[in-house]
């Protein structure tokens, strides 16, 4: 029963972002910034869809971890901001936001917080 409950999940997840990505289009002026999300890491990155290229990616694996364990939200801010940083360094100050269909709180709303308070625009 449990299976199948996950499956149903997974399924619904990805129509959302069936849904959202039939609306949101990253250009090489205004790439997209897509969020993955995992019980235990998050990470980001900027694509440009017209080339189907990935300009930079960030994850919470590159973050240097300190003697005491971090909440999520607090990495996914760090995650934010370190992309931030990143494409600001390429001169890219404008994206288009995908949260790939998560909700829009918690580990996913700290990443777009990090990165709109490091400089990116969305």
């Amino acid at each position: 029963m449990k299976i199948n409950q996950q499956k149903i999940k997974k399924q619904k997840r990805q129509s959302r972002q069936a849904r959202i990505r039939a609306k949101l289009v990253g250009t090489t002026d205004r790439p997209r910034l897509s969020v993955y999300r995992s019980l235990k890491h998050i990470s980001a990155q900027l694509i440009d869809d017209s080339q189907g290229k990935t300009l930079l990616a960030a994850t919470d694996r590159e973050l240097k971890r300190g003697g005491q364990a971090e909440k999520p939200t607090a990495r996914a801010f760090k995650v934010g901001e370190l992309l931030a940083q990143k494409a600001v360094e390429r001169k890219i100050s404008r994206v288009v936001f995908d949260r790939s269909g998560y909700k829009y709180h918690g580990a996913v709303k700290a990443l777009a917080d990090g990165a709109r308070q490091a400089g990116l625009k969305f």
